[in-house]
């Protein structure tokens, strides 16, 4: 795994703090290690961006248009309006559980496999949930707030950044969600139609 400029300058902090985090937790050919995990935990996060980050591009915020192939059955129409050409609105709550997400999260041999999130425009890893707790209490949470819900260990710092009012966005200007935070931490909402997409290829 390529740790981002923003995440390496702490490398020294993962000595004192790997030991802290259980066992790694895999997803297809990721892995995140209790190294990661340290990382991810001292870096001071959400990372923020400024507004420019969401600048008029070719296509609204982004420089294309999302995928055609989206997964879960995910509307192509609605996602693209919320990922490029949205700051503030959403999917509505439960959205995403009116597609086939959960019908695939439930027909896995391991149903406590994280599964991997990706931009909906480039392919690119955004999330990889659940890490640290299962997969009941991340559908649980997501469930009870509306929308897919990630935590501070669960989001790839190479390509998701927060604005000053709290919108998630990608590096390369996809509209996410929002960070809500809660008393637990840093909690981001985050729309299913925005991270349904394939992943990208080398």
């Amino acid at each position: 795994m390529k740790f981002s400029s923003a995440t390496f300058s702490v490398l020294a902090f993962v000595t004192h703090s790997a030991a802290a985090f259980g066992p790694a937790a895999s997803s297809g050919s990721r892995t995140f290690t209790r190294a990661t995990a340290a990382l991810q935990m001292a870096a001071k996060l959400p990372i923020m961006a400024p507004e420019e980050a969401m600048s008029a591009k070719a296509h609204g915020t982004s420089e294309k248009p999302v995928m055609t192939d989206l997964r879960w059955n995910c509307d192509y129409d609605t996602a693209d309006r919320i990922c490029n050409f949205n700051r503030h609105y959403a999917e509505h709550a439960g959205y995403w559980a009116s597609t086939e997400f959960l019908k695939y999260v439930k027909g896995r041999a391991d149903q406590e496999t994280p599964i991997d999130y990706y931009d909906s425009v480039t392919g690119e890893r955004l999330f990889t949930a659940p890490v640290g707790r299962s997969m009941q209490d991340y559908l649980n949470e997501s469930n009870s707030h509306g929308w897919p819900s990630f935590r501070d260990e669960e989001v790839n710092w190479d390509y998701v950044r927060c604005l000053d009012n709290g919108e998630c966005i990608s590096t390369s200007g996809t509209h996410l969600g929002h960070n809500l935070p809660d008393k637990t931490g840093n909690r981001y909402c985050i729309n299913l139609v925005s991270v349904a997409g394939q992943e990208k290829k080398e």
